[in-house]
C-alpha cells in the first residue's frame, strides 16, 4: 500500500488489518486489529493523529485528516460507507457514518448510532447513543430499534470476514475478454440492505 512517514513519524498497521493497495496512508495514522481499508481511502495523519480501533471498517474512498494536534478517531466495530468524510471529530462504538456523509470537527457520534447517508454533521454537535440522524445540516430524527442495531452490527462483521477473504485470495489480475461459462459469485454472506429487511 502506499504508506509515507512525515518528519520520522510512521503510520501503524495491525496485521490482521487489510488495507487496499490503492489506499494512502500518511505520517501518524494507526490502523487496529482485524480493520478493513478499502479502496482510494485517503488517512491524512499530516496534521492530526488518525485511530482505527479494533474492527472499524473504511470503505472506499472515505477522507480521514484533522487540525494539527487533534485527532480523529473511529471507535471498535466503527462502519465508515462509501466516500464519507471525518474531520477532526470521533465515531464512537459500534456507530455508522453513511455513504457520502460528512463530520466536522470536534463531533462526537454517540455509541451505536447511524448517520445518514449523505448527511452533513456540524462542527461540535454532540449527537447521543442509539440514534438516527439525517439531514444537511444533520438533526437528531430518532432512536433506533434494537433491530436496527443488530443489522448495523451485522454489516460491520461482513467487512471483518471481507477483511479475511482479501488475505486469503485477493490478488491483482489481468481482466478476461469475455464472461467465462457458467461465470461463478463470490462467496460473501447474505446480508441485505435495511430496507429489504423492514420489508420482509
Amino acid at each position: 500500500m502506499p504508506c509515507y512517514s512525515i518528519e520520522g513519524v510512521v503510520p501503524v498497521v495491525d496485521p490482521t488489518a487489510y488495507v487496499h493497495p490503492t489506499a494512502v496512508l500518511i505520517g501518524d495514522v494507526i490502523v487496529g486489529p482485524n480493520c478493513y481499508v478499502g479502496p482510494v481511502a485517503s488517512l491524512r495523519g499530516d496534521f492530526g493523529r488518525i485511530v482505527l480501533k479494533a474492527g472499524v471498517n473504511v470503505q472506499d474512498t472515505c477522507v480521514m485528516h484533522g487540525f494539527p494536534s487533534g485527532e480523529t478517531v473511529v471507535e471498535e466495530n466503527g462502519h465508515i460507507g462509501h466516500g464519507a468524510v471525518l474531520h477532526g471529530c470521533v465515531v464512537r462504538r459500534d456507530a455508522l457514518v453513511g455513504m457520502n456523509a460528512v463530520v466536522m470537527d470536534e463531533a462526537e457520534i454517540g455509541e451505536q448510532s447511524i448517520v445518514a447517508a449523505c448527511a452533513f454533521v456540524r462542527a461540535g454537535m454532540k449527537v447521543p447513543a442509539r440514534s438516527l440522524i439525517a439531514g444537511v445540516p444533520a438533526k437528531v430524527l430518532r432512536q433506533l430499534s434494537d433491530d436496527e442495531i443488530a443489522w448495523k452490527l451485522e454489516g460491520t462483521l461482513t467487512y471483518q470476514d471481507l477483511a479475511r477473504r482479501c488475505f486469503a485470495s485477493m490478488v491483482e489480475v489481468q481482466p478476461l475478454t469475455a464472461p467465462e461459462a457458467h461465470r461463478p459469485r463470490v462467496q460473501s454472506p447474505d446480508v441485505k440492505p435495511l430496507v429489504a429487511v423492514k420489508r420482509s
